[in-house]
C-alpha cells in the first residue's frame, strides 16, 4: 500500500459504504441534512489529505425491494425501486460535498444523463485522478443484489486499498449490540469466519468479492464529526475484515 501525496494515513484510494440507513440520523425515515452536512464535512476531510476517495450509498432510508417483495411486489421491480433511492440519496450527497467545496461527480448503473454520468470504469479512475469525489448511485445496475455488492464490485475495479464501511454501530458484533448488552465486538475477523459465522456486516456476495480480490473492509461507526478520518488513520473502535494468515 503506497501513501497519498501530503498524508500519511497509509492509503491511496478508498471506497466509502454509506448506508441509508444513515443519512435517517434520528429520524425514522428519509434525509436528515444535517447528518448528510456531516457525513459530507468527514468526506471533505479525507478528499483534502490527498487520498482519492469514491463512495456507495445506499437507498434503505427511502425504499427497499427485498422489503417490498416480503409483502407481494416483484423482487426485481422492488429492487429497481431501490436503486432509484440511491440516485436521490448520491445526489443529496452531492450536494453537500459541493458545499463544502469539494468537485463531486454522481455516476450511475442506469442510464439518466439529466442528472448523473454513466458509470464507466475508466472515466470514473480519471475523476478520482483530478481529486474529485466519485458517487456510484444505483447499485450494480442489476436487481438481486445488493448495494454491499455493489461497493465492493466497484472498490474492485477502481483498485481500492480498501473499503470503509460506515454503519450504525463501531464494528461487527456477534449479536446486535443495540439489543444485547453484551455483545461482543470483533477487532479483526477473516473473511472466511464472516462466512461462516453468518455474521450480518456484508452479505456474502460482497464478502466473498472482496476476499477474491484482497480487499480489506473496515467497519466503523460513521456518526459523529471526523469518524471517516479517523477510521483511515486507524483510531477508535473498528473491526478490519482481512485474509486469514
Amino acid at each position: 500500500m503506497t501513501s497519498a501525496p501530503g498524508t500519511t494515513l497509509g492509503y491511496r484510494r478508498v471506497l466509502l459504504k454509506v448506508s441509508g440507513e444513515a443519512l435517517m440520523g434520528q429520524g425514522a425515515y428519509g434525509v436528515d441534512p444535517q447528518t448528510v452536512e456531516m457525513i459530507a464535512r468527514d468526506i471533505a476531510a479525507v478528499a483534502g489529505t490527498g487520498v482519492e476517495v469514491c463512495v456507495v450509498i445506499g437507498g434503505g432510508n427511502i425504499f427497499r425491494g427485498l422489503a417490498a417483495a416480503a409483502k407481494g411486489m416483484d423482487r426485481a421491480q422492488g429492487d429497481y425501486a431501490g436503486m432509484l433511492a440511491t440516485v436521490i440519496n448520491a445526489l443529496m450527497v452531492q450536494n453537500a460535498l459541493e458545499r463544502e467545496g469539494i468537485v463531486t461527480r454522481v455516476m450511475s448503473a442506469i442510464a439518466m444523463s439529466s442528472i448523473a454520468e454513466p458509470y464507466i470504469r475508466r472515466r470514473a479512475v480519471r475523476h478520482m485522478e483530478k481529486g474529485r469525489v466519485v458517487i456510484f448511485a444505483a447499485g450494480t445496475g442489476n436487481p438481486f443484489f445488493t448495494t454491499d455488492t455493489a461497493a465492493a464490485l466497484r472498490a474492485a475495479e477502481m483498485e481500492c486499498d480498501a473499503l470503509f464501511k460506515g454503519t450504525q454501530v463501531d464494528g461487527v458484533y456477534d449479536a446486535d449490540p443495540r439489543k444485547v448488552a453484551d455483545a461482543k465486538r470483533y477487532d479483526s475477523l477473516s473473511y472466511m469466519e464472516v462466512l461462516s459465522r453468518d455474521l450480518s456486516v456484508m452479505d456474502a456476495a460482497a464478502i466473498s468479492l472482496a476476499r477474491e480480490n484482497r480487499l480489506p473492509i473496515i467497519v466503523f461507526n460513521i456518526h459523529g464529526d471526523g469518524a471517516f478520518a479517523r477510521a483511515l488513520r486507524g483510531e477508535g473502535p473498528f473491526t478490519r475484515i482481512v485474509e486469514s494468515d
